[in-house]
């Protein structure tokens, strides 16, 4: 059951990160759709937001996901054994050192589109 739990948690967390990547798309797009369309701006503006503020509950589930993926790999132990579990520890640090600029360059990207 806790293995199946950490699964769980780690296709949360995989799968709010990917939808919060959609609605940087979605407002992207909506932005761009909605430029020089002065009689649609009203309405897309609306729908803008609602891509944003959904995306922020998305980065919300990430970072509880992931602090319940970490919580949850203490119960599995070393998977790949201790020396490699070292180096994936230190790889993970990198990655979410890189993604933490990722996600807030893409969180202030969709502020700046929905709130000029």
């Amino acid at each position: 059951m806790k293995k199946a739990f950490t699964i769980v948690i780690g296709f949360l967390h995989d799968f709010a990160a990917g939808c919060w990547a959609a609605t940087v798309l979605a407002v992207y797009w909506i932005d761009r759709a909605a430029s020089g369309h002065d009689e649609i701006k009203i309405v897309l503006d609306g729908l803008e937001r609602s891509f944003f503020w959904i995306g922020i509950i998305c980065m919300g589930i990430v970072l509880l996901a992931g602090m319940g993926r970490t919580f949850t790999y203490a119960y599995i132990g070393s998977v790949y054994g201790e020396q490699n579990e070292a180096v994936r520890r230190k790889m993970l640090i990198v990655k979410h050192t890189i993604l933490i600029v990722v996600f807030g360059s893409g969180i202030w990207w969709q502020y700046m589109m929905v709130y000029r």
